[in-house]
């Protein structure tokens, strides 16, 4: 036997399978969204697909551009609501959130299961032990069909990250740290695993954050275990028996890297790749223009705590924006019925629409020619947010609102002293 992901997909194929297999399995959920799902439908209809395998399994989501801010994109969400509606699938519309929260949120992904989404962030999942991954809308609308995908079995690389993070370090640096190290091919087709006593402490939205940035290395997934936390995370969200899946005592791995992050600073990724991550020490002072708070990466419930608990009797410099966007509509009611919200707003942040707001560059804050932004998104290449003018360097929540208040880019750990 194998590694995590080996496990999932011999247990999914019927068979022991090893890294460097090629598979036919069956998959156990499919998602797309407003980028990819028109070219979705266009290949199902091109292939003659008459109707869908299992409509109960498939999540079509307008989040990317949600509410439209063009005809062209009302254009597409309305195929996407008529495909939809035709073929009994899954719609969340405008303000329901973002994808990567969504799926989880509504306990499609599982522990053990194969979960395939029309966007490279799926690998979100692996927080919750699900062998999930990115696809191009062909494969996508090909398992729409079939219920099954093809997939080569990726090697893996075993991540152990032990030790206790600092007041004011938080999973996105941790998130950061392993982009940085790995650098953002070091993974190509691998499938990461990551454990450690770090990891163990964190919630299951935090972990989320990690498995999130898992592509960014050009891993396939990026997987954990299967604890009580996931467990008590999804006990309220499926009727569905929850087993995890474990890596055998006999498995074999690409390469182990274990860390103590215990000494880990607040991590800042620069323009404008993801993988040029230095200490907030050494870019500390930059002065910013805009502030956004929110994505698949950072717009969870406990992310916007965070970033309240700093805004809460400040206000915002008068040279930067603050934008936040909760990542799905249960976040945002608890947020308003805790009064997150409010502390964001009094302090002059803006909220916006449950969904991607402006990560990918088409609307709700798109920067201006040279502006700098300091974002808790996971990408930051020349024009990501709109505008390759524009400078994008990346964060977490907690360094976000604390620059958001001194207007440049600060060490939240001068709040958490």
């Amino acid at each position: 036997m194998g590694t995590i992901s080996e496990n999932i997909i011999s247990n999914h194929v019927g068979k022991c399978v090893e890294a460097g297999d090629i598979v036919i399995v069956p998959v156990d959920f499919v998602m797309s969204q407003d980028g990819t799902t028109g070219l979705t439908i266009q290949a199902f209809e091109k292939m003659g697909g008459k109707s869908i395998y299992a409509p109960n399994k498939y999540a079509i989501v307008i989040d990317h551009n949600a509410p439209s801010p063009v005809e062209g994109v009302s254009n597409i969400h309305k195929e996407m609501r008529r495909f939809a509606y035709q073929h009994n699938a899954i719609l969340y519309d405008v303000g329901e959130g973002v994808c990567h929260q969504l799926v989880p949120e509504k306990g499609h992904a599982l522990p053990g299961s194969i979960v395939i989404g029309a966007d490279s962030h799926t690998c979100t999942y692996g927080a919750l032990n699900a062998f999930a991954t990115g696809m191009g809308s062909t494969d996508v609308a090909a398992a729409l069909i079939s219920g099954r995908t093809w997939l080569k079995v990726p090697a893996t690389i075993k991540l152990v990250y032990d030790g206790v993070l600092q007041s004011g370090v938080f999973s996105k640096d941790v998130a950061l740290h392993m982009v940085g190290s790995l650098t953002a091919d070091g993974a190509t087709y691998k499938a990461l695993e990551i454990y450690g006593e770090v990891i163990d402490t964190l919630s299951v939205e935090a972990r989320m954050t990690i498995s999130n940035m898992a592509v960014e290395t050009g891993a396939k997934v990026g997987l954990m275990r299967c604890d009580e936390k996931v467990k008590t995370y999804l006990k309220s969200r499926t009727s569905e028996k929850i087993e995890g899946v474990v890596a055998s005592d006999d498995a074999v791995y690409e390469q182990i890297i274990t860390e103590d992050l215990s000494n880990l600073s607040p991590q800042v990724s620069k323009p404008h790749r993801v993988d040029q991550v230095v200490p907030v020490e050494k870019v500390k002072g930059i002065e910013i223009d805009e502030v956004f708070i929110g994505t698949c990466t950072n717009g969870r419930l406990e992310d916007l705590k965070i970033a309240a608990e700093i805004l809460d009797g400040n206000k915002v410099s008068k040279r930067t924006r603050l934008i936040v966007a909760p990542a799905s509509r249960e976040i945002y009611l608890a947020a308003l019925e805790e009064g997150i919200l409010a502390k964001i707003v009094r302090a002059g942040g803006v909220i916006l629409t449950p969904g991607c707001g402006p990560c990918v560059g088409t609307g709700g804050g798109i920067p201006a020619d040279g502006e700098v932004v300091l974002s808790t998104a996971n990408r930051n290449f020349k024009g990501r947010m709109g505008n390759s003018k524009a400078f994008i360097y990346l964060a977490s929540p907690a360094t976000a609102a604390y620059s958001a208040i001194n207007g440049s880019i600060s060490d939240p750990r001068e709040v958490f002293q």
